[in-house]
Formats: structure tokens, sequence, C-alpha cells
């Protein structure tokens, strides 16, 4: 177990940060690390294994791969997992998953080919130890994981269990939080060294105050929660009971403060009570506020981050557009119920529907509020929304790609200086008549 290679997928645009968050934790170099499409490769011991899922806050999980195997039908999908050797993982006590995803792949149903997987582990299991094994689709010991291509078949055992963005805190929610592993994404790509104060205006139930007070503590983002590793075989209590322990013993003060606030006081009680729950409660100060009303919260400028609120959001937000008053209830009802049949992610792609006007005012009115206020602050918004710029009426310092599920996004940057903004025309090119600033330095 001290040769494995692991795959570790993530969301699109973050493997490169993940990579250098993998050479933290684990020292890993060269050919030893390599990044690749949707995650990073690694060479590495079961202990790395164990380590990246206590460490890391930006992988999906920790996949080990027992085989790559060309095939023609599902009859090589049978003979090729048949010949992995599961019983070195686990025993025909635990019950077992079979989760499979294709890319371009010639087979007709995935279905049939995910039940011969299954039946091969479950015969080779039969044949090894006299009894098979029983599959729970639900809340299954152990979960494979089969990924074929037009040609390949490549087959997992995965060490991790549940998504390792259910970081074990999160019990209060709102309709559509925002991914762990996705606001700490944004915290990597903003280059957030946790030396200055970071601010999140539309906090939610508190994802990103959360990550980065745990950042700025030490705090492992793993010691909340059991790991599918725990059941496999090659688990030995008292190592992973040290690697706990290192990761309590590296816990120290906080090293920059954290803040948040919404507009919703009742997000604000969540993100209080989930704050707690992380062993951050005393790190971050949580207000309540319309984030086109709030004053910087510390005299020294930092960075604000924040996934910033769309369509009905926007026509609950305070001051902006239509305003609490004149929003309709059922319009927000139906939009939440498309939502969460389209996409279960805190973004939405509505800046071109009904509220659209509505999204234009309270864009340019943040931006004034912040170019007023916040002078010597950065601001990074991740949206999918590629016309912010022009809506914020201010350029951008940088753009990152970052994906959030299917939906394509940018984290924009804008960088905070005193001055008076331009009009900018509706396809986002500065209007050279304006005087004053455009609001923002070169990164």
């Amino acid at each position: 177990m001290n040769s494995l290679n692991l795959f570790m997928p993530c969301a699109a645009g973050v493997e490169g940060f993940l990579a250098d968050e993998v050479h933290a934790i684990t020292g890993l170099t060269g050919h030893d690390l390599m990044t690749g499409r949707g995650g990073v490769m690694a060479r590495a011991s079961w202990r790395d294994a164990m380590r990246i899922n206590l460490h890391s806050r930006l992988t999906q999980r920790v996949l080990v791969q027992l085989s790559v195997t060309d095939y023609r039908n599902e009859n090589d999908l049978y003979r090729a997992a048949s010949e992995v050797a599961w019983e070195i993982w686990f025993t025909p006590k635990q019950s077992f998953k079979i989760d499979i995803t294709a890319q371009h792949s010639p087979l007709t149903s995935l279905n049939f080919a995910a039940l011969k997987i299954k039946d091969a582990v479950a015969d080779r299991f039969r044949a090894k130890r006299g009894e098979r094994p029983n599959v729970d689709t639900t809340w299954p010991d152990v979960r494979i994981y089969a990924h074929v291509t037009p040609e390949t078949l490549t087959l997992y055992i995965d060490t991790s269990g549940e998504p390792l963005f259910k970081r074990g805190w999160r019990t209060d929610k709102g309709d559509a939080p925002l991914k762990e592993t996705l606001a700490a994404a944004m915290i990597a790509a903003s280059g957030w060294d946790a030396t200055v104060p970071l601010y999140d205006p539309c906090c939610g139930s508190g994802t990103i105050p959360i990550e980065a007070a745990q950042i700025a503590c030490g705090i492992a983002p793993g010691l909340q929660r059991r790991f599918g590793f725990e059941k496999l075989l090659p688990f030995q209590n008292h190592v992973w009971q040290g690697l706990i322990e290192e990761a309590r013993d590296n816990e120290h003060e906080p090293t920059a403060p954290v803040f948040g606030s919404d507009v919703a006081f009742r997000m604000v009680d969540f993100a209080e009570r989930n704050a707690e729950r992380a062993g951050v409660s005393g790190v971050i100060e949580f207000r309540g506020g319309d984030a086109l009303q709030r004053m910087p919260p510390s005299e020294t400028p930092g960075v604000m981050l924040l996934n910033p609120p769309y369509g009905e959001r926007i026509a609950a937000a305070g001051v902006a557009g239509r305003g609490r008053d004149s929003f309709q209830p059922g319009a927000l009802a139906d939009a939440r119920s498309s939502t969460r049949a389209a996409d279960q992610s805190h973004h939405r792609e509505t800046a071109q529907t009904q509220d659209g006007d509505d999204s234009v005012d309270f864009f340019a009115q943040l931006a004034s509020h912040w170019k007023k206020n916040y002078s010597g602050w950065s601001a990074w918004m991740l949206t999918p929304d590629l016309k912010l710029p022009s809506k914020m009426r201010l350029k951008e310092s940088r753009r990152v790609p970052m994906w959030n599920g299917p939906i394509e996004c940018r984290l924009f940057r804008f960088d905070m200086i005193k001055g008076s903004l331009k009009r900018v025309p509706s396809d986002g090119t500065p209007n050279p008549d304006t005087s004053g600033t455009t609001g923002t330095t070169g990164s």
C-alpha cells in the first residue's frame, strides 16, 4: 500500500489549485503528482490517501485506481472487473455499490454495464471466499467507481465515502447553498493567504467565511466526519488516530479576521450555528444588513469574496430594483422550484430574465457603494454572467474560469479605488467622454 495510483476529481478550472494543495499536504512533486482534465493524479501511499482526505478542501473524493483495461463490449467489462483482487480491499460481509460514468462510450446501456461489473465483483468473492457481498445502493460500505471511454475501462475504489464537500458541520442551510469545495476553490483562486481580512457581504449560511476561518486557524476540513477508508481492509486505526492528533496539534489562533453579512437575518442565524459546529464561532463576526449599505467591517483593507445574488435573490436584497414589498412571492416560489429542478447549484443564469433590469441596478449600486467606502479592498465575485463587469460599470483586473457543476462561471476581480464610476455602454466598452477613474487598478 505504499505505491498507489490516486485520482482526485475536482471542479473544472480547479485542477492547478488542487495540485498545489496536494503538494502542500503530501510533499509529492514531479511525475508523482500530475494535473489532468477534471482532477489530479498522484503516485502515493495509503497514508497519503488518508491525509488528503483529512486535509483537502478542493477535491471531491480520493479514488484508488485499480485497473485500466481495453474493452469492446460488456463481456470485456466483466472480465476486467473479475481480474481485480477485490478481496484485499473488503470482505463479503460488507455491502458495495457500483457507480459508473462514461465519456463518449459506445455502450448502449450504462446500467447494464454497471450490472456486469457488479456481477464480476460478486462472482469473484464467491469463488475466492465462498460467499457474495450484498449490494446497497443507498448506504454502501464500499463504493466502486467505473469510468469508460470509447476504448478503456478504469476501475477505482473510493476512500472517501460521502463526497468531501460534506465537512460534517453544515446542518442549517438555505435553498441552494454553495458547496464547501467551491467556496474553497474561490479562496484559493483569490490568493487570500490569511494575513488580511476577508469579508463576504452575501454570506448566506456562511460557507465562504467558515472555510476561510478554518484556513486562518489551521483547522483540517475533515476532522468532523467519517471516511470510506475506515471500512476498508488496509485501514489501521492507530495510524489514523496519529494523523488526527497531528492535525489537531497544528491548529492555532486565527491569523486574520473573517467577516460575513447577509440581508436575511435568518441566514445570519444559520451561519452562526454552522460556524459554531465548525469550531470557528469566535473567529467570524457575522452581521445582518443589506450589501448596498454595509460599511467595511475593518479599518484594514482586505479581500471581499462573494457569490452575488441573481434573479429572485436580487429582488429580495432590500433596496435595489423593486425591493421586497413589490416582489411577488409566487414568482419567487416558481423561480426556486424551477432552479432546483434544473440544477442544485448556488448559481443561476437568470441575468437575462424578467429581473434583468433589477440586476443592472443592483450591481451598479453595489459598485458605487464599494468605490465610495471600500477603497483599497479587492472584490472577487463568482458568477455565470459574463456581462457582470458591465453591470458593475467596472473593468475587472482578473477573470478566472471556474465551473460549478455543469455551469461555466467566472471569478472576477475588481480593485476598489476612489473616484467616479465611468458609464459603461451595454457592450461593456468604457465611454471615453466620461471623466473619472475606472475603479480598478491592474493586478
